[in-house]
């Protein structure tokens, strides 16, 4: 393949890449077909095809996206601490802050059926193994400097993982607390549960 061609063929991919990041973050995975991420992308759904197998991978890509997107964000907040406790609930605290930042994106991270966006890639799997990411190196900090032994730091991650889904999940979906500072105290005095204090 030519320089040019690779270009081309790399424009195109992002084209609708974007288009299908768009959509997700703005209306969500119900919003999301191959004519409404073509049209979108200023191009044919037929040319879609040329580039991806099929929507599936788009969705695949984006999710991939969205959690580097949503890593960097935690970095920046939570940058100027040492690994360990209080950065890890810093950096959930950041996680939380983000998907309450994206609807769409949360809806496709926690409440679409992962059957409906196809089971060719592993989307699943990596959403679900997301806060692990996260966590990893606090709580490996947690366990060096003996504020916790392996298996407390495996049931911080669990409890961790579980938590934030569910704390999003109820304020997403306006069950509870009222209003975002309500909501944000909540997860700090959840976290603070999990964690323990210093």
């Amino acid at each position: 393949m030519t320089p040019n061609k690779e270009l081309q063929e790399s424009r195109m991919r992002g084209y609708f890449i974007e288009a299908t990041r768009e959509i997700l973050k703005g209306e969500g995975l119900k919003a999301l077909n191959v004519r409404a991420v073509a049209e979108r992308a200023g191009y044919s759904y037929a040319t879609l095809y040329n580039y991806f197998k099929d929507l599936n991978e788009l969705v695949f890509i984006c999710v991939n996206d969205f959690m580097l997107e949503c890593e960097s964000f935690v970095e920046d907040q939570t940058r100027q601490h040492q690994p360990g406790r209080q950065r890890l609930k810093r950096r959930m605290i950041a996680y939380i802050q983000y998907f309450t930042q994206y609807p769409g994106i949360f809806e496709l991270f926690f409440i679409e059926r992962m059957n409906s966006i196809g089971s060719q890639h592993p989307t699943a799997a990596a959403i679900y193994r997301f806060t692990d990411r996260l966590t990893e190196a606090d709580l490996a900090a947690m366990v060096g400097e003996s504020m916790a032994d392996k298996e407390t730091a495996e049931n911080i991650r669990l409890s961790l993982r579980n938590a934030a889904a569910g704390m999003l999940l109820f304020y997403m979906n306006r069950m509870q607390p009222d209003g975002y500072r309500t909501f944000m105290e909540t997860a700090e005095r959840q976290l603070d549960f999990i964690l323990g204090k210093d």
